[in-house]
């Protein structure tokens, strides 16, 4: 069966809430990364390839030696974080998806040149576009850091709340999108955590009640396996409080809207109902 996946964007027009059939790979209103989950579920896709053996590489990343990978064997798939990760003998191979990055399983995007696409010994094709390519040295347990994905067996809430202790004058609304706290929480589970949490994304960590801060690692991952089960289900729009919308659905008042931090990237928040912890900036 022929698997395909338009895109990695959660826009906030697509009919499903996530990307699939209905929402063409053009549409980047939202212009969201793709988060952990997203990637979870690529990695379920891909998870039959294991085993496989490439019999063609091409693609016009300028970091991928394409003539080394034919005869090697796919070992494993994996993903850190936003990272999407190939296992071969030789080293592995890492895709990021940035903000546009996009795959297709046995089957091409026309027209758009692959970054990487790989063609398997026993059928089957994984062609990845508009997206980031690295090969990794060395074993992937020594080269990450699996204790802070936040999608992991290994994830350990108080290795995040140790880090996060060590960052007092950070804002909330970027400590939950630093990588080296929680790998895998994007934009979109950032907005709803702190929604969720009554916290205003320009609180400070150090500010924070201890209640609050354990509170904040929790919903980290709680908040990413709910997206896992919605994303899947087609339904993921339809249970954001805040992210992209207009109306606080606690207050009825507008939210607000502005790109904060020193991310910037795009926060949706309510005055009213999320408490703002430390200085007023």
């Amino acid at each position: 069966m022929t698997v395909t996946v338009f895109s990695l964007c959660a826009c906030a027009h697509c009919p499903l809430g996530a990307a699939g059939p209905d929402c063409a790979y053009r549409c980047f209103a939202e212009r969201s990364m793709p988060e952990g989950p997203s990637l979870v579920i690529l990695k379920e896709l891909a998870k039959p390839y294991e085993g496989r053996t490439i019999a063609e590489a091409h693609g016009n990343s300028s970091a991928v030696p394409f003539d080394e990978l034919p005869g090697q064997p796919i070992l494993s798939v994996r993903t850190w974080g936003k990272h999407f990760l190939i296992e071969l003998p030789l080293y592995s191979l890492r895709v990021h998806f940035l903000m546009f990055g996009s795959y297709r399983i046995d089957e091409r995007k026309e027209d758009s040149p692959p970054r990487l696409s790989l063609a398997f010994e026993e059928g089957g094709e994984l062609n990845f576009y508009t997206c980031s390519v690295k090969t990794i040295e060395g074993d992937l347990d020594e080269a990450y850091d699996w204790q802070a994905d936040v999608m992991a067996d290994e994830w350990k809430p108080a290795l995040a709340l140790k880090k996060l202790r060590a960052m007092p004058d950070t804002l909330a609304c970027d400590a939950l999108l630093d990588q080296t706290v929680f790998s895998g929480v994007g934009n979109i589970i950032k907005n709803e955590v702190l929604f969720r949490l009554k916290i205003h994304p320009l609180s400070t960590i150090g500010a924070l009640p201890a209640t609050k801060l354990r509170e904040l690692v929790k919903q980290a991952r709680q908040y990413s396996f709910e997206f896992l089960e919605w994303k899947k289900a087609y339904v993921l729009k339809q249970h954001w409080l805040a992210h992209t919308k207009r109306i606080c659905p606690r207050c009825n008042i507008a939210l607000h809207k502005a790109h904060l931090g020193k991310t910037k990237r795009r926060t949706f928040w309510c005055e009213r109902c999320q408490k703002r912890y430390g200085e007023v900036l």
